[in-house]
């Protein structure tokens, strides 16, 4: 059975624990969730008949539409612990700071690790002072540094989206070592970066078919409660619709089919001219999307939120770093809206744009 827990920090933990040894399935809620959203959370869980086998719910994150509920087993999770273990030096003492919410399943993955002897969870920002290591997206890790990091943290596992080379550079310059991964509410890890690249996971193997990745490992999810997603098998295969490349032994994401913009004759992958913005100095995140026009199809329009003023020379550095095709267009300033786990949502993003929500920059 799917039981909703609220998340207490002071008692989550062992809720979970207790959950599990009953051979209950937890799904960890959000209390900043709107009552119908969570009226609908709770319904589809309650209208699920789990699969066999089935140990976590955790949400997707909403990044391009509305969360999913996906379950999988305890092994698909398990299967990994050593290798992430390994991978940030962590050992049963350490601590690890959480910030995003117990709901994503970024922070469940690590709450479950807790429970086979893995690091132990700081839920609490304010607890963060004794953090030896941190598991969160790039925000959050941009977040510690702004703040001042703890003394002894010392290595930090960041997802949701990229890492680019100027916050690798601050983290690690602060002594702090940064694996950043590729990996999916559906697929869990599929590819580490310890700043060399992206490369499959030790157990996991990729394919590409069509430029779409193609997955076959130990830690894919049973599939959904409720509405379906983007999760399709095929024997032991498994993709979520991402694009990508391999060259020498290294995995570059290309984003969604979805999400690519057509712009004239050109096809631009918003991700590749994020990361770009990202690397200006000033730009503290951004979201690319297309603004539809007729006869060439769609203008390419960044979202940029800055760090402070004064306004970098956004149309100079694009014009140094991206192709004429790729470079924006059209300008647009904020705090860019996100997933309850830090992540950039993608389509909220582009709703407020196209509404005329978010201010346009005269550059």
């Amino acid at each position: 059975m799917i039981v909703p827990v609220r998340p207490d920090p002071d008692a989550l933990l062992d809720r979970l624990r207790e959950l599990r040894a009953a051979g209950d399935i937890p799904l960890v809620e959000d209390d900043r969730w709107p009552p119908p959203h969570r009226e609908a959370v709770r319904a589809a869980a309650a209208a699920t008949r789990a699969p066999a086998g089935a140990a976590w719910a955790t949400l997707t994150s909403g990044s391009s539409g509305s969360p999913r509920i996906v379950l999988r087993t305890a092994a698909s999770w398990a299967a990994s612990f050593d290798a992430i273990a390994q991978l940030l030096d962590a050992q049963p003492d350490d601590k690890i700071l959480l910030p995003s919410p117990p709901s994503s399943s970024m922070t469940l993955y690590s709450l479950a690790h807790a429970l086979c002897g893995g690091p132990r969870p700081v839920l609490r920002w304010s607890d963060r002072a004794d953090a030896t290591c941190v598991h969160g997206t790039p925000q959050a890790l941009r977040a510690l540094l702004d703040a001042g990091p703890p003394a002894g943290l010392r290595a930090a596992l960041v997802g949701g989206s990229h890492v680019d080379s100027r916050l690798r550079g601050e983290a690690e310059a602060a002594g702090i070592h940064v694996v950043a991964y590729y990996g999916a509410a559906e697929l869990s890890f599929v590819a580490v970066d310890e700043g060399s690249g992206l490369r499959p996971l030790p157990g996991v193997e990729i394919s590409i078919r069509d430029h779409e990745l193609w997955v076959r490992s130990p830690f894919v999810a049973l599939g959904y409660a409720g509405a379906a997603g983007p999760l399709r098998t095929d024997g032991g295969w498994a993709t979520v619709g991402d694009r990508a490349e391999v060259h020498d032994g290294r995995l570059r994401l290309l984003g969604r089919a979805d999400d690519a913009i057509l712009s004239a004759s050109a096809t631009i992958v918003p991700e590749e001219v994020e990361a770009a913005l990202r690397s200006v100095p000033g730009v503290r995140d951004a979201v690319v999307l297309g603004i539809p026009r007729a006869g060439v199809g769609a203008l390419v329009a960044a979202f940029v939120e800055l760090d402070a003023e004064p306004l970098p020379d956004l149309r100079a550095a694009s014009a140094r770093l991206l192709a004429p095709a790729h470079r924006p267009r059209q300008w647009y300033a904020g705090v860019l809206p996100r997933t309850t786990s830090g992540k950039p949502a993608r389509a909220e993003a582009r709703r407020r744009v196209l509404a005329g929500e978010v201010e346009r920059l005269a550059v």
